[in-house]
């Protein structure tokens, strides 16, 4: 594996001469030049730089953004955890792009297989196609949720690039995705057809006016990840300006790493990534340092992990079980004692148990046990039941 990287060159950096002990420039084990390559054992989290843009729409120039962000995450301070992580250095630019997503692919592989967390600093985010691949040495259907403003279908029978990742991954065969949701679409950018595509196949869009509402129903919505692509353009221009594609309109700042917080926080997800970070419209390095802050808070969630997912003792849970008027099936929820978080229990065809067993436990947000108490079925509930069938 070590043959993908180069070495990160701390000389590159400034101020990397005085770190102090509990800064991460400290206590991450980096792969830097003249150390010999960082062991995996142990190891809980592993940071990788991607140097490919070929395929950046509108934002070429974002393959240089991985050390960018690491100058200003290795000047924060260690939470209280004591963390084991590894920074891998970044990943060559191949003479082809194919190179680049084999090297991706199988690095991401290997990760995952030692149970691993990836943390990604692209590159620009048709990466997460190569993040998915990793995922079929597992043998197992994964959930994606995209942090973007638009859904990056594109058109599936042209080249792969940032904005058609999407379709690429629908029509991979063997097909191992079994539900995308896309956070903070802005619907000016998205065509109709494209939301009616969604809706055909049960994946999910919330609409960035809707989730800034109420953050805290995003929760849920992460928690059901296995992966996570978060597309910078997604925050407003104002916060993150090193993006070809930024807007005026988007998250704040805070929003995004409280939304990484909650990525970091779930028991399910094992790959994160960040894209399309571009130094060349970067003012001032905000968007650099705000990214670090992001994957900050996306630590500090993984080392507050509860570990109350899977459920497997049911006694450390409180069961409600709601009937629907003319519905067949009672929607039985849980309320981890430990957490305070939901789950709902979707029944599903017993010769699909071994295939689909990762994805009958939903999760969920006391609003969705709200919506049941009013006899209405929770569209998450809804939209699991008819994927499970």
């Amino acid at each position: 594996m070590q043959e993908f990287f180069t070495p990160i060159d701390l000389n590159n950096f400034n101020g990397a001469t005085k770190y102090p002990a509990t800064s991460y420039g400290k206590i991450i084990n980096t792969y830097t030049v003249g150390t010999d390559f960082p062991s995996l054992e142990g190891v809980q989290l592993a940071i990788i730089g991607v140097e490919e843009d070929r395929k950046a729409l509108n934002n070429e120039g974002c393959g240089l953004a991985a050390d960018y962000v690491r100058e200003n995450l290795y000047k924060l301070y260690q939470g209280n955890y004591n963390s084991k992580i590894v920074d891998l250095g970044n990943i060559k630019k191949g003479n082809s792009i194919e190179d680049t997503y084999f090297a991706v692919t199988d690095v991401l592989a290997v990760l995952l297989k030692k149970n691993i967390v990836p943390v990604i600093i692209g590159g620009s985010q048709d990466l997460t196609y190569c993040n998915y691949l990793a995922y079929q040495k597992m043998e197992q259907t994964i959930n994606i949720v995209a942090i973007d403003s638009s859904f990056d279908i594109g058109d599936g029978d042209k080249e792969l690039n940032s904005q058609s990742y999407l379709s690429k991954i629908i029509l991979h065969k063997p097909n191992i995705l079994f539900n995308f949701s896309n956070v903070g679409y802005q619907s000016y950018f998205v065509e109709q057809t494209s939301v009616e595509l969604m809706k055909k196949l049960y994946f999910d869009a919330h609409r960035l006016g809707q989730v800034r509402k109420k953050m805290e129903d995003v929760e849920p919505i992460v928690r059901n990840a296995d992966l996570v692509s978060f597309d910078v353009s997604a925050i407003r221009q104002s916060d993150a300006p090193g993006n070809g594609n930024a807007s005026p309109n988007g998250f704040y700042g805070e929003e995004a790493c409280q939304i990484t917080r909650y990525a970091g926080l779930s028991d399910k997800l094992s790959s994160i990534g960040f894209y399309e970070i571009n130094p060349a419209f970067d003012t001032n390095k905000q968007t650099a340092h705000l990214v670090a802050q992001m994957i900050w808070y996306f630590i500090d969630g993984f080392y507050n992990r509860k570990q109350d997912y899977p459920i497997v003792d049911k006694l450390e849970y409180t069961k409600y079980r709601v009937s629907i008027k003319g519905h067949e099936h009672e929607i039985v929820f849980y309320k981890s004692n430990k957490s305070d978080r939901w789950w709902m229990d979707v029944p599903y065809p017993v010769n699909h148990q071994i295939k689909f067993e990762r994805h009958h436990m939903v999760p969920c947000s006391y609003s969705d046990y709200e919506t049941a108490c009013s006899d209405e079925l929770p569209d998450s509930w809804w939209q699991t039941y008819q994927k499970l069938g």
